[in-house]
């Protein structure tokens, strides 16, 4: 598997070469590249299966290297010291998201969800578009935490966080307001029925018209529908199958 390394640390790119080496000898490091310009040169120039990008360079970031080579159809693999663009990288498809310093179990990891993935020399589609994620992520106060979307059956505002509610019977409360995940999932099935209410309309059984209106989820959840968003739920709910 042909691998290239984009970071403007020379001493972040010796170390992750010295844990590629030892940790994942499939991989062939093939190039190189210290900031955005030559990184779309080499990506330009270099048949390659898999970018570990940096997101922080000198002359800018590692999603302007994807925006400005959309062609390449390798996988990515973000390598970062923060964890605040991983909501960003997930929506340009990333493969992983990986904080510095890399634990060599975790590189080991995405490396082998590179070879399960089957992206070898090109051969699959690039997929690096906005609407093609299928994961988020999910901060609390003491974990970062990769989910599918459909595994979410409905989010809860709670003020400033967001209640999830997931198909295993868990629930997360999340560090950010339920509008961000509105705008971030509202071409994922998801529909916004009130103002405190985000519904999976996967998991919508039925629209109850009786107590002013509310969906009945898979879970037995029900869900208060408000007056401006009646119309629109019942509109849906018809279509769904």
């Amino acid at each position: 598997m042909k691998v290239v390394i984009i970071d403007d640390m020379e001493l972040a790119r010796e170390s992750l070469k010295a844990d590629l080496a030892q940790y994942c000898p499939e991989i062939e490091l093939v190039g190189e590249a210290d900031g955005v310009v030559s990184a779309a040169k080499l990506l330009k120039q270099t048949s390659v299966d898999l970018i570990f990008l940096d997101i922080h360079m000198d002359d800018g970031d590692g999603f302007d290297v994807l925006d400005i080579v959309p062609e390449y159809k390798a996988r990515v693999i973000f390598t970062t010291a923060s964890d605040e663009y991983a909501i960003k990288a997930f929506q340009y498809a990333a493969l992983d998201y990986l904080l510095k310093p890399i634990d060599p179990e975790l590189l080991k990891a995405a490396v082998e969800k590179s070879i399960e993935s089957g992206v070898f020399n090109g051969a699959q589609k690039n997929i690096l578009t906005n609407d093609s994620f299928d994961k988020i992520v999910l901060n609390t106060a003491e974990e970062m935490r990769v989910v599918d979307v459909s595994e979410i059956i409905r989010c809860e505002s709670m003020g400033n966080y967001t209640q999830f509610f997931f198909k295993d019977n868990t629930k997360m409360l999340v560090t950010r307001t339920l509008k961000d995940f509105d705008q971030m999932l509202e071409d994922k099935n998801f529909l916004r029925v009130h103002q405190s209410h985000l519904v999976n309309l996967g998991f919508v059984n039925s629209y109850i018209k009786t107590e002013g209106g509310y969906l009945l989820l898979n879970n037995k959840s029900r869900i208060p529908v408000s007056v401006r968003k009646k119309s629109t739920v019942l509109k849906i709910v018809s279509q769904l199958k």
